[in-house]
Parts: C-alpha cells; structure tokens; sequence
C-alpha cells in the first residue's frame, strides 16, 4: 500500500529531473515490475503505439509487445530471471525525444546469466517518458 502511494510522488519527482535521470527511473520500476513477476508494471513504460524489433521479430503496439513477453510471467514471478539495465550511451533527438542504448541482464535463479543491447526511443508524453521504439539484442 505504501509502495502504492509513494509511485505518484517518485514519478512526479523525476519528471522534474533531467531527461536522463527521469528515463533511468522509468527504467528501474520497468525492472521491479518484471522482478516482482508484473507484467502490467513492466509494460509500462511503453507507449500503446510502441514497437519492438528482436531478431526477424517486429510487434506493434503494447498489447503486441505485452504477449510477446505474456509467456515469461506465471503465478506471480517472473520464470526468466532477474531483469537489470545499465545506461550505456545516451543521444537527445529533440526536445522531447531520447535515445537510449542499454545493456540489459537477465540473472536466473539457476543456470547461466544472459545479456545484451537494447536500443530504446523515448518519447516525453503527459504521462512521462515512455518508449516509443525498442530494439533489442
């Protein structure tokens, strides 16, 4: 419930902050969302008219998106791993445009770690940064 209460003020709170720093928070409850097996707080970070390219994949839309990823959240958890970013490179596009170049891990309980790149769009919306394009390796 406190949790609940403190994600206004937080979200608030890094609207008023540089770009980066308000993205990089938008990022860090994305990974708590998936770490806490929630996919509706790991999605949103995603603008409804995002899409998402990995390998020959390309969806449309967060719903698309959301069902692409459906398949890892079962019973409350998450069964990929622990989900965690680290900025790499940063690009301002425009005043309301960041492009953001991250890697991401994933660390299951049991087996071999996995990672990559992800190339992320952010658009600066009402409802605050959200990604509009993400590319991921």
């Amino acid at each position: 419930m406190i949790q609940a209460m403190l994600t206004p003020v937080a979200a608030a709170a890094a609207a008023l902050a540089s770009p980066q720093a308000a993205i990089e928070a938008e990022m860090a409850a994305s990974a708590a969302g998936w770490n806490a097996g929630s996919l509706e707080r790991f999605m949103a970070v995603y603008a409804d008219d995002a899409v998402y390219a990995s390998g020959k994949e390309l969806a449309r839309g967060k719903a698309a998106i959301a069902s692409r990823y459906a398949k890892s959240f079962a019973d409350g958890a998450n069964s990929r791993g622990r989900l965690a970013f680290q900025p790499v490179a940063w690009r301002t596009i425009s005043n309301v445009h960041m492009l953001l170049v991250a890697r991401w891990s994933l660390t299951p309980a049991a087996g071999e770690a996995q990672g990559g790149l992800t190339t992320l769009l952010f658009e600066r919306r009402k409802e605050g940064w959200r990604i509009i394009a993400d590319h991921s390796s």
